[in-house]
């Protein structure tokens, strides 16, 4: 066997492979992009109501989202782990799923997805998977990663079986996925990247006026430590009531794009622009940890933002709802939540119940809908929700709109983990979710079970405590629990969990055995240790 003249030709080919790629960003990219998501809209036509049809779906969980932010959240990289979720379309026996990660996922971890698959074996859904991973820590989105490895674009596109219809699922779309594709030649399920303004804080605030919308006041589209300065004066002049203001990143995450700045009390209004003008760099207070107003304000220039008062009440909640635009142009709501925020002014997104209160579901769904067909009009397809702060006055809820999220959120993959396990649905009209014998579920779902004793805990341990104790889903009540980011456990004591139950009630004591369980049996581990 001639080696070396294999390896030339390998390089040769990799040469030629690379070398045909139109630039990031120019028009030939932007075409090619165009071309591949007209045609994706015949390939949904024939192929995704075809539960036996080949097709393959390339997983890209990558959070391309601005990285110096995103580092404040501990365990960052291992929220590529939500999207194992998708391992479940497996149960589809023709469909292959190649799923890329920055790391290798543990096939423990792999094999704990794989065994809730209803119908088909272990070995039947691992030979349609294929795990390719950047073997990359590094402080970068994982798309980035991809990008920058040729041989590695090459490994996804032969991962691709011949015939198969093939598109990528991914948690946002950027300019880097919009070249990733182009460079796989696959169409992207999801918003064109040049409709990313929409999702930000500054555009959301622009579909919200289109739609009709309430959303709290406040101003967007703000570039500047001046134009800071005169909108938080601005709206106390307007609200001399107001307390607060939130001062938002453009393109913040779970929360943490955002920083609150209390106004004085018993200020005089001829005194309050220069106070604000000579206090504001002083008060400001980010919500991200460790995070300095000076890197806060300098990632603000750079991508802008908005200001809007800080909405009060003595009963206030934050529900969203979760919208999906199919390719020819359909709008579902397909779920609601009331997502659970902490923090001292309630900005950080820790966990949710599915559905929302019946007090307001049906309600929040309409008006999610109108801002859904605006986002239609404007061309926007994929997956997405609508964060919302619903306040109690006199018995009536008042709900403001407060900002879209063009990609999969905290709350896709929990409601796909219970879509996938019970093949049911939610109905908005009455803001239920059915099963398809007729039973109505619902869930607790956190991204942040986190405790410093929780340390140590490998995905092996794990796996035996919950069997142990039986915190598992059981395929004949359509109950129990699940477990996802099981790769954060052991360094940053943190993992995410679903806990689906018949009612609310039960879904929520399924949580709480679990952490008492956790509790348990990490305490007892460090007695044995310490003696």
């Amino acid at each position: 066997m001639d080696v070396a003249g294999n390896d030339q030709r390998g390089e040769q080919l990799l040469f030629n492979y690379c070398s045909t790629y139109p630039e990031p960003g120019s028009v030939d990219e932007l075409l090619q992009f165009e071309k591949l998501q007209q045609d994706f809209s015949n390939q949904y036509t024939l192929i995704f109501s075809d539960n036996l049809a080949n097709k393959s779906i390339v997983v890209i969980p990558s959070l391309t989202l601005d990285q110096e932010v995103l580092s404040k959240i501990n365990g960052a990289l291992y929220y590529e782990e939500r999207l194992l979720c998708l391992l479940m379309l497996l149960r589809m026996p023709r469909t292959h799923i190649t799923y890329v990660s920055s790391m290798p996922i543990d096939p423990i971890i792999v094999d704990y997805y794989l065994h809730l698959l209803p119908g088909i074996t272990g070995y039947h859904a691992k030979e349609r998977l294929t795990l390719l991973s950047c073997y990359d820590t590094s402080n970068i989105s994982l798309t980035e990663k991809i990008l920058a490895r040729p041989r590695l674009i090459e490994r996804i596109k032969q991962s691709i079986p011949v015939g198969h219809a093939a598109h990528i699922a991914c948690f946002n779309t950027t300019p880097y996925e919009r070249t990733l594709a182009v460079k796989v030649n696959m169409p992207i399920y999801g918003c064109n990247p040049s409709l990313v303004y929409l999702g930000t804080k500054s555009g959301s605030r622009r579909v919200f006026l289109k739609s009709g919308v309430p959303m709290p006041a406040g101003a967007e589209n703000l570039k500047s430590y001046e134009d800071i300065v005169h909108a938080v004066a601005a709206l106390k002049d307007m609200y001399p009531y107001l307390k607060k203001v939130v001062i938002k990143l453009n393109d913040g995450f779970s929360g943490d794009g955002n920083a609150i700045l209390k106004y004085p009390e018993h200020i005089d209004k001829k005194e309050l622009f220069n106070w604000i003008h000579h206090n504001l760099y002083k008060e400001i207070v980010p919500v991200a940890k460790d995070l300095p107003v000076k890197t806060f304000l300098e990632k603000f220039m750079l991508m802008e933002g908005i200001v809007e008062a800080f909405i009060e009440g003595e009963v206030k909640l934050s529900p969203s709802v979760q919208c999906r635009i199919n390719p020819l142009g359909k709008v579902d709501i397909i779920s609601t939540h009331n997502q659970e925020l902490v923090g001292e002014n309630g900005q950080v997104f820790i966990g949710a119940h599915f559905p929302a209160s019946s007090d307001y579901s049906i309600e929040i769904g309409v008006m999610a809908k109108a801002i859904a067909e605006e986002l239609k009009d404007k061309g926007v397809t994929g997956r997405f929700s609508i964060d919302f702060i619903s306040v109690k006055e006199n018995d009536v809820w008042k709900h403001y709109a407060i900002e879209i999220n063009l990609r999969k959120g905290g709350t896709a993959h929990p409601f796909l983990m219970l879509q996938f396990l019970t093949d049911g649905i939610y109905d908005e009209t009455s803001g239920l979710y059915e099963t398809l014998n007729k039973q109505h579920r619902f869930y607790y779902a956190s991204d942040n079970l986190q405790s410093e004793a929780y340390k140590g805990l490998t995905p092996k341990d794990l796996i035996d405590i919950a069997m142990f104790h039986g915190l598992h889903f059981d395929g004949v009540t359509q109950k129990g629990v699940m477990f996802h980011m099981i790769g954060a456990l052991s360094q940053f004591g943190k993992i995410g969990i679903v806990c689906i139950g018949a009612s609310p009630e039960e879904a929520y004591s399924l949580y709480i055995k679990a952490v008492a369980v956790f509790d348990a049996e990490t305490a007892k581990n460090n007695a044995t240790y310490s003696n």
